[in-house]
Parts: C-alpha cells; sequence; structure tokens
C-alpha cells in the first residue's frame, strides 16, 4: 500500500496520471491502476477527473495528508531508537557528481561536529530526489536547481554554478562547436532530467539541429562514451570527472555558455534542526560560500 500512497503523492503533485507516471518511473496505465486499487480499499473517489486532469476532491485532500505522514513513518523505520543514537539519523540525497567532491569536503567539519550521527547518502538523479525529500523520505538533497517553480515549502541554497561545454574525441579536428555539434553522432544528456532539459532548450535556443546517437544520464558515461569516438556531448564542467581523459578535449561554447546550479534543497520545516543547518553550513564551506 505504500506503493499507492507514494503515487497518490506523485498525482496530487503533478496534476495527471501521465505527468506521475512520467516522475515515478511508471505507466499512466500502471498509475491509473495503483489510485483504482487505493480508491477501493478506501471505499471512496480521491480525485475529481476531467478529461486528462485528476483535481484531489475533498476527501482525496483528507487522505493525501494522512498519506505524507505514513509515508513519512515508513521512512524512518530503519532509524535507530533513541537509546542507540542520541543523534539520530540524516538521510542525505546526492547527486553523483557532489558525493565525491563537495560532499566529501563539506562532511569532514560536518562529522567533527557530529560523531555519533548517522548518516546515509541517497544516490538519484535531482527529480527524484527532489520527489524523495517532498515525501519526507530524506532529510535534505544536493542536487541540479529545477528549472520549474518549487512549492514554497522548500528552500533552495545555491552551492555551485557548472559551465556546459562541448566534449569531442580528441582525433576530431576543429574548434567550431556549432559545426562539431552538427556533424558529429549527438550523446544526449537524458532529456527528461534537470540537466537534460537545459541541453534541450539550449538546441532549440540556437536552432541546432543534431545526428542523435545515444541519450543517456550518467555524465560519467558520457564522458566514456566521447573518449570512445561515439559522438560529441554538450555536458556540465562538474569537478568530479576532471582531469577529462587525454582521448577527450572540451570546448568552450563562448560568449554562449549556460550552467547548471547545484545547491541544497531543503524543507522549510527543518532547515532550523541542527543537522540539517550544519550540514548546509559545511556544504557552503567547501564551495567556498562564506554563508547561507
Amino acid at each position: 500500500m505504500i506503493s499507492e500512497l507514494r503515487t497518490l503523492m506523485a498525482v496530487a503533485r503533478h496534476g495527471t496520471f501521465a505527468a506521475a507516471g512520467k516522475h515515478i518511473g511508471l505507466t499512466q496505465s500502471a498509475v491509473s491502476s495503483q489510485i483504482r486499487r487505493l480508491e477501493e480499499s478506501l471505499g471512496f473517489e480521491l480525485f475529481d477527473r476531467t478529461g486528462r486532469s485528476a483535481t484531489l476532491n475533498a476527501a482525496g485532500g483528507m487522505t493525501l495528508q494522512r498519506a505524507e505522514e505514513i509515508v513519512a513513518l515508513f521512512s524512518r523505520l530503519g532509524e535507530p531508537a533513541a537509546d542507540e543514537s542520541a543523534d539520530g539519523l540524516l538521510r542525505i540525497g546526492a547527486i553523483a557528481s557532489v558525493q565525491s567532491t563537495l560532499l566529501a569536503r563539506a562532511l569532514v567539519p560536518f562529522r567533527k561536529q557530529f560523531p555519533k550521527l548517522r548518516m546515509r547518502i541517497v544516490p538519484g538523479v535531482s527529480m527524484h530526489l527532489m520527489d524523495q525529500l517532498d515525501a519526507g523520505e530524506i532529510d535534505t538533497s544536493i542536487m541540479i536547481r529545477p528549472s520549474f517553480g518549487m512549492p514554497p515549502e522548500l528552500v533552495w541554497q545555491p552551492l555551485v554554478q557548472e559551465p556546459y561545454v562541448l566534449l569531442v574525441p580528441a582525433a576530431v579536428k576543429g574548434r567550431d562547436w556549432r559545426a562539431l555539434i552538427q556533424t558529429q553522432p549527438f550523446l544526449r544528456y537524458e532529456r527528461t532530467s534537470f540537466g537534460g532539459r537545459k541541453v534541450e532548450r539550449f538546441l532549440r535556443a540556437m536552432g541546432l539541429s543534431v545526428q542523435e546517437s545515444i541519450e543517456l544520464d550518467e555524465i560519467e558515461g558520457m564522458v566514456q562514451m566521447v573518449a570512445n569516438e561515439l559522438g560529441v556531448a554538450l555536458m556540465p564542467m562538474a569537478q568530479a570527472h576532471l582531469p577529462l581523459p587525454p582521448q577527450v578535449r572540451a570546448i568552450s561554447l563562448g560568449e554562449d555558455t549556460f550552467y547548471r546550479e547545484v545547491g541544497i534543497l531543503q524543507r522549510a520545516s527543518k532547515v532550523s534542526r541542527p543537522g540539517v543547518s550544519q550540514l548546509a553550513h559545511c556544504l557552503c564551506k567547501a564551495a567556498g560560500i562564506d554563508g547561507q
């Protein structure tokens, strides 16, 4: 039943069964089936359905509040009892590129202040981490800033700006990034991810057509594919991927350079919690920012 409750939360947040399914990795029919099972179990309908939209009715709104509480409690089942660890458990969501750099540096001073605190690093892509944070499954998230507005109960703290560059195989000649991106096989940063959406908007804004080849959401994988001469890729220059392999060279986009912002996303209600607030402070220090 927990999966059905999470699906309910996703539909309430994203407005349609199709959009919810896209964010939680289910088909529209699977989402519809889960909601139907939940409604049959409860004995009442949760949504007013109009065309493709699904709007919570009064019963659905009350159920949603209880679902959020249940999911949050379920996600804390693995936490130690109070007498096992006075400081409990801190669940930190983090995209792959910050785990070995920014987060690792921040945890050195953080661990000195909270030596007994258990920490769980939850990996994932930014979109899923934001959903997990919103559902209460993690306490804080280090991720890419979404291009759309965030709910008012979530607080964003920027850390670093990472410029996008064009990666090309060293054997490919030339530095005209416009020509290279249109004539070489294109390795696409997965377009439903926050970072990939920036690439898609950039290509459209610049009026560029590409030779679609491979699409993936793993930057290190993209680097290695370029190194193996499988194509070229527009990707953010994250510290975790430096230095680049000798078989790869990066070409600046010059005045057309765009960026992805990496930062901390937290629930406003948890910002003042000692572990959460101090981790944010340590992350800011690790990023060269004086304070939050």
